[in-house]
């Protein structure tokens, strides 16, 4: 579900590898470079990816483009290819040096689903956009930002026809209900229709001379039709799933081959070899007997695409997730070290999540996000600090012995700004500095991160705002630079400068509860007092209290005790009551003795299990 975020930001990062070669979701969009042989795929995974479509190179894999943070939802090449123009859900719109692969321009829009750049609109609802590119071809002028919602075929004619400077007089429509019209701008209407497909198409391609259409969508079958005659057509290649996007090869005319996008992570390039020998397969209609035989069964070139993570379940603890993916391969990971700690392989699901159960609570303190493919895990001011543990519980030792409680969200939050130099606490004043320079010695004092763990630095941090909108993504590594340093000064909210500038610990979470004396033990009820302690202490230290407290001080007034043994006994105190206590008391809830080594927010979550306030009954054990 949907988290309600607060209205002051929100932080998220990416578990993932440094580098991410394959696609990890579905490809919504090609771009084709012929003359440098390259293919540009637009990943649901938030990565643009550069490959070599020269057949001979053993791995395709150029680069990666990466600074989208959401489905990249369309690409289109221009300027002779020296530039990339993408559209993503983060609500951005990027313009990239196609050859060098960097980012030089972002402008923020709505989310934006395509770029119309030529001949080729789909109905659909989401914003389009208009680029419109100087005449010397350098870099785009302006960005005409279009955002009438092209619903329905009126406004779509309309829209087309306001934009007079469309120097194409016709062009072609993919409808949901799986037909394709062919428009006449001049006319400002559909002059012809052609029924292809049998549910929604949702890509076409068009040959230069505007003489055959390809077309594909929901049913995954691709038909090449001639648009003078409709009764001539071919079933290229049956995907393997919806298809997304195609981009023709344009290097030859009759187009060689076709280029294929699906909601899977692969790529594939079928031959279009042998097209020519249409034959009529006579009027359309859903006639089973005889199907069309495909051109092509096997694509001619695969780009292999990797995983998609599709199911997850947060472990009791609030540290550990375990995964599925499109493979049913299971892995588990530690949201706290932003890392993957094994893969599973194809072990069941629901079994893992039964054997790894803990019976502990943790408050929940993130939320997950898998509409990349990849584990994004968000931090928000409203539940962030939730989570507290203790160092031993999580796996820390604390130099000197002792087992501090951890704010899990704290922890997390410095580590992911560990390298941003505004967190760094520098113990000298001023003048010590600069003696400290003389000796070298100053680089060592500074202080940094949480003096814990530390998170993978390629990981990718994102502040954004509450409603999705990303306001600045970067690398946990880079937060040092000069730049970066100063745009974080701009975008990291209050709530996270407090616990990582400010050093301000968010405070323990308290709970109210009653303690009676159980019914067995005959003793009379206390009038009812309101006790309130951290959610994390242990049972044992309830007892320890009902001992000294309650015990103890019934015992000592039957006898009475002389001065002399008072001293003695304070030394007895610490160790020796927490061993009597444990022999001599339980504790109980809902009638089920509870585990010393327990705290009160998992029995409260785990036994008492109902409304008010937790109630817990002590009795002596019997001897």
């Amino acid at each position: 579900g949907e988290m309600q975020h607060s209205v002051n930001g929100v932080v998220s990062y990416v578990i993932r590898d440094e580098v991410e070669k394959y696609n990890r979701n579905g490809v919504n969009a090609l771009q084709l470079d012929p003359a440098l042989n390259r293919l540009f795929t637009a990943g649901r995974d938030s990565i643009i990816r550069i490959w070599s479509v020269n057949q001979h190179k053993q791995d395709p894999y150029i680069a990666s483009m990466e600074h989208h943070t959401d489905w990249v939802n369309d690409i289109v090449l221009c300027c002779n290819g020296k530039t990339l123009i993408s559209a993503s859900s983060d609500t951005t719109v990027k313009v990239w040096n196609a050859h060098k692969g960097f980012c030089m321009s972002t402008l923020r829009t709505h989310k934006v689903k395509n770029i119309i750049y030529g001949t080729q609109i789909t109905e659909g609802s989401l914003t389009s956009i208009l680029l419109i590119f100087s005449v010397e071809g350098v870099v785009c002028i302006k960005c005409l930002e279009i955002v009438t919602r092209v619903v329905n075929r009126q406004s779509l004619l309309k829209y087309l026809f306001d934009l007079s400077m469309m120097v194409v007089a016709q062009c072609l429509s993919g409808s949901s209900d799986g037909t394709i019209r062919l428009w006449s701008l001049g006319q400002q209407r559909c002059i012809a229709t052609y029924r292809v497909h049998d549910e929604g198409v949702w890509a076409l391609q068009v040959n230069e001379a505007f003489t055959h259409v390809y077309s594909g969508g929901r049913d995954r079958k691709i038909y090449c039709t001639d648009l003078r005659n409709p009764d001539i057509r071919v079933l290229i290649c049956e995907e393997k799933a919806p298809v997304l996007k195609m981009e023709l090869d344009r290097s030859a005319d009759p187009p060689p081959a076709l280029w294929v996008a699906t909601t899977k992570s692969s790529v594939n390039k079928w031959t279009l070899k042998g097209i020519h020998n249409f034959r009529a397969s006579g009027d359309y209609d859903n006639d089973c007997t005889n199907p069309i035989p495909p051109l092509c069964t096997q694509p001619d070139q695969v780009i292999k695409g990797g995983a998609s993570i599709i199911q997850c379940h947060i472990l009791n603890d609030k540290r550990h997730i375990l995964t599925k993916d499109t493979n049913n391969n299971v892995a588990y990971w530690d949201v706290l070290k932003a890392c993957k700690v094994e893969d599973l392989g194809k072990v069941d699901f629901e079994e893992e999540i039964k054997k790894r159960f803990k019976m502990v609570y943790v408050p929940n303190w993130f939320s997950v996000d898998l509409k990349t493919g990849m584990l994004t895990i968000t931090l928000d001011e409203s539940d962030c600090f939730a989570a507290w543990v203790s160092a031993k519980d999580a796996g820390f030792s604390s130099p000197d012995g002792s087992d501090p409680k951890l704010n899990l969200g704290g922890l997390l939050l410095q580590a992911l700004l560990e390298y941003w130099p505004r967190t760094h606490i520098n113990p000298m004043d001023e003048e010590e500095n600069e003696i400290n320079h003389v000796n070298g010695e100053q680089e060592n004092r500074v202080q940094k991160g949480n003096g814990y763990f530390q998170v993978p630095p390629h990981t990718p941090v994102i502040f954004g705002e509450a409603g999705g909108r990303t306001l600045f993504r970067l690398l946990c590594r880079d937060s040092g630079g000069e730049t970066e340093s100063m745009l974080l000064n701009e975008t990291v909210p209050q709530w996270v400068i407090d616990i990582t500038v400010d050093k301000n610990m968010p405070k323990f979470n308290k709970i109210p509860f009653y303690l009676q004396p159980h019914s067995s033990s005959g003793a009379k009820t206390l009038k009812k007092d309101r006790l309130s302690a951290s959610d994390m202490l242990q049972v044992r230290k309830v007892m320890e209290h009902v001992y000294e407290k309650i015990i103890n001080l019934d015992n000592e007034s039957q006898t009475t005790s002389s001065s002399n043994n008072e001293k003695a006994g304070e030394q007895e105190k610490e160790e020796d009551i927490a061993v009597l206590a444990e022999e001599k008391i339980e504790l109980l809830c809902q009638d089920q003795v509870l585990d010393p080594n327990m705290d009160l927010r998992t029995v409260k979550h785990f036994i008492w299990k109902s409304g008010g306030d937790l109630t817990l009954h002590y009795r002596q054990k019997s001897t």
